[in-house]
């Protein structure tokens, strides 16, 4: 069986604006909603392409509840299945008259056929201008009117972003593959990794939601492995916190691309439909509730499932606290902390749960691997301090700029013990087991650890190019096989930051996951079409030799096994109930196969003991 390598493939999907100021993206709607004493949020003005309705909902996801509390924000959400909405939020001082607050939303939706959110982030700095504006005199709205005719859709775009919708025709996006199995499948491109990366002199715009990918890391610590293998198994994840918004939309973004599965691996997959990406909702409420219930796996029958349905889960974010509650409308519950607990003397961490009371954390190996990801992102110069990463105001409150962040803790503590409060106890079969180890090797360091850490540290060596000043070591550049040009460019120009780092190194752990277990599938296929092929029954009745009835064909109802070398060439936590439920799981999503994951134990004298 060929081990599964870290691999060289870079199919990142972070939509890269030029430094030149390339065409924003089209707009389909574009509208001002007020909050009235009397009728609540209303919709003062707007203006949309023909046939595009602006309900009541387009409200509700604008301003989701809590934003009387902070003086502005920053909202993404999704509208019916064709669009993709943003809105700018301010909350300025009026008089008693108006319960002496002004609450506005200027916002746009746009098709969600111009890419992920529809690259509405490019629009975010323009309308967070509009929405200051408006709130001195919300009735001149003339630069609305100027901003609609110069972002509007034209004719002949209209026509082109309704061809290409997500609720158009899906047969014409997608492209007929036999699978291995001789039936005819069809895969949709991978959104996550279709795009190649970007040339040379280009960065990303000021409001993606990627730049929030280092404090993803630094607010969830440990936990960033079991969310990702929640989003990998395309569970229904939900984030519940306060606001400000942004963040948590953000948070969303982040854990749909990484939990992606990259081109070079999705053929590998045999079964359709299949999600290539996890479904984003961005923020939903108490209004979603209906919609969210659909989108349980349980309740879509095969027929009906898409692979960009939300049949096969979906991430979003609310501050409705009540859907909490609701443990039927989701899989895992994320539950963010308050912004004003970044003051706390100690960091508060985000609780993950499959309900309220069931707690999830993170395996022995994610925390080592964590504090390895740490380490090794701490040696690029564009990292914690990155004016990139705190540039943008998410809250107007005190304290720093960053909810949940704690300001004691910078990349630089990849040691802390902070966060191995999220990780799983030992077992009593890897204590023993580290126990002997450490009699065994007379309290020397162990090298198995050792090598795991540079096995960690390989899914970024392609990227090892600028190391922290503050470690003294120089700059120098590393060429390895298989490295693109384009990330040679990147690097020159001083752009690859961690973000796109961050990236790779997800995808690159699950080309690592899929290859090994498409690996021993095929392995074992092999073996039983082998076994199968020399086989031969006999027919007492008139002594002819004929085949098998299944030679040459897969069992499908024979468990694969996994073994505990097979887990950790994939980077799994051989002691771990959990990883080995996550690869059984794996296993009955996308080969529809059984698997028998065998752990670590310790035997003594042939004897296992635990």
């Amino acid at each position: 069986m060929s081990m599964a390598r870290p691999g060289k493939e870079n199919n990142l999907h972070i939509d890269l604006p030029g430094r030149q100021g390339e065409e924003l993206p089209r707009l389909a709607a574009a509208f001002l909603i007020l909050f009235d004493v009397k009728a609540g949020y209303t919709i003062a003005w707007k203006r949309s392409i023909p046939g595009l309705e602006l309900s009541e909902s387009v409200e509700f996801k604008s301003l989701p509840s809590g934003l009387h509390n902070i003086a502005e924000d920053l909202i993404y959400f999704v509208h019916d299945e064709d669009f993709a909405g943003i809105s700018a939020f301010v909350n300025e001082p009026a008089e008693e008259s108006d319960r002496n607050a002004l609450m506005l939303a200027v916002g746009a939706l746009l098709p969600l056929s111009a890419g992920r959110l529809g690259k509405s982030w490019k629009h975010a700095e323009e309308l967070k201008t509009l929405a200051k504006k408006l709130s001195k005199d919300p009735s001149e709205t003339q630069p609305l009117q100027d901003f609609w005719d110069f972002h509007g859709l034209k004719d002949e775009d209209e026509q082109a972003a309704r061809e290409s919708s997500p609720s158009a025709d899906k047969a014409k996006q997608r492209q007929d593959q036999p699978s291995s199995n001789g039936e005819m499948l069809t895969r949709k491109r991978a959104v996550t990794s279709a795009s190649a990366l970007a040339p040379p002199g280009q960065t990303l715009s000021l409001h993606h939601p990627a730049l929030s990918l280092p404090v993803f890391l630094d607010v969830f610590g440990p936990l960033v492995f079991p969310i990702y293998k929640a989003a990998l198994l395309r569970r229904r994840v939900l984030l519940v916190g306060q606001a400000p918004v942004e963040l948590a939309c953000n948070f969303v973004y982040d854990i749909s691309i990484l939990s992606g599965i990259p081109r070079s691996v999705a053929d590998l997959l045999p079964l359709e439909p299949l999600p290539t990406r996890l479904y984003t909702l961005f923020a939903v409420g108490v209004h979603d509730m209906q919609s969210l219930a659909n989108g349980s796996r349980d309740q879509l029958p095969d027929s009906t499932a898409t692979d960009d349905g939300m049949g096969y889960g979906w991430v979003a974010n609310s501050t409705d606290d009540i859907l909490a509650t609701k443990t039927r409308l989701y899989d895992t519950l994320i539950s963010l902390p308050p912004a004003y607990t970044a003051q706390a003397a100690e960091k508060v961490w985000p609780k993950v749960e499959l309900e309220p009371g069931r707690e999830i954390k993170a395996t022995q190996r994610d925390l080592r691997r964590y504090r390895t990801l740490r380490r090794q992102l701490c040696r690029y110069e564009n990292i914690a301090q990155s004016p990139r990463t705190l540039r943008r105001p998410i809250s107007s409150s005190p304290g720093p700029d960053v909810p949940f962040q704690n300001p004691q803790e910078s990349y630089n503590d990849a040691s802390s013990a902070l966060d191995a409060q999220l990780a799983e106890p030992q077992s009593w079969s890897a204590l023993a087991y580290s126990s002997f180890m450490w009699w065994a090797s007379a309290g020397e360091n162990r090298t198995d650890l050792d090598e795991e850490e540079e096995y960690d540290a390989a899914l970024l060596h392609d990227f090892d190019t600028n190391r922290c000043r503050s470690q003294g070591s120089p700059s120098r550049t590393r060429k390895s096989p298989g490295r693109s040009p384009g990330i040679d460019a990147l690097d020159r120009d001083g752009m690859f930051g961690v973000e796109m780092r961050t990236v790779a190194y997800f995808h690159r752990l699950t080309t690592l996951i899929l290859k090994t277990l498409s690996d021993i599938i095929d392995a074992s296929d092999y073996v039983e079409d082998d076994d199968a092929g020399d086989s031969a029954i006999v027919d007492e009745t008139d002594n002819e030799t004929r085949p098998p009835n299944n030679a040459g064909s897969r069992r499908d109802d024979e468990p694969i096994a996994v073994t505990t070398e097979d887990m950790s060439r994939m980077g799994l936590d051989i002691w771990s109930e959990s990883d080995k439920e996550f690869v059984r799981e794996l296993v009955a999503l996308y080969w529809g196969r059984k698997a028998d994951v065998r752990g670590a134990g310790v035997e003594c004298c042939g004897v296992r003991i635990c």
